[in-house]
């Protein structure tokens, strides 16, 4: 599987973007301290992991503690190593896509159908107080067609930190 994995850190300077390797880690705790060392002071620090232009799983570390986890996907727990240590630890379900129509924030005309068979877990309010609600959250990652690194887009954009993401990806 080709695994793209990259943390934002908010400290006082604003964003901070730094690819993760995730292969050499042994478990969550290595891929916290990970998470922690891209911006030691940060109130808040994201990780995006894409997968295989199929999965994404968030992780969600505040002021240096306190791990919120979402997963686009189920599966990805499944179908590899490192889906197995970032999403293998979670038993709740998110909340469900067809559960979408309530709530979300954009114009519901021309969206694409979600995908019927993604099974998101995990906290899929972990981006509320950045202003991605867990129905506007779940609406990306359900959208036929939308690859992963596109909603990791569309959620740095958001919250500020798209030029730093961007950067990184241009590396």
């Amino acid at each position: 599987m080709s695994t793209f994995a990259a943390a934002v850190g908010r400290g006082k300077n604003g964003w901070t973007a730094s690819e993760v390797d995730l292969s050499s880690l042994a478990d969550i705790d290595e891929v916290v301290d990970a998470m922690r060392d891209v911006e030691p002071d940060a109130d808040v620090t994201l990780l995006f992991v894409e997968s295989d232009d199929l999965y994404l799983a968030i992780l969600r570390l505040d002021e240096g503690d306190d791990l919120r986890v979402f997963g686009s996907d189920s599966a990805f727990a499944d179908e590899s190593r490192i889906g197995a240590m970032l999403l293998g630890d979670i038993e709740a379900p998110a909340l469900e896509i067809d559960e979408l129509t309530a709530g979300d924030d954009e114009d519901d005309t021309d969206r694409p159908a979600s995908d019927p068979d993604a099974d998101p877990v995990g906290d899929a309010e972990l981006l509320n107080d950045l202003g991605i609600n867990a129905h506007r959250l779940l609406g990306l990652c359900g959208q036929e067609g939308t690859m992963p690194a596109d909603v990791t887009a569309e959620i740095c954009g958001r919250i500020g930190c798209g030029d730093e993401m961007e950067e990184l990806r241009d590396a």
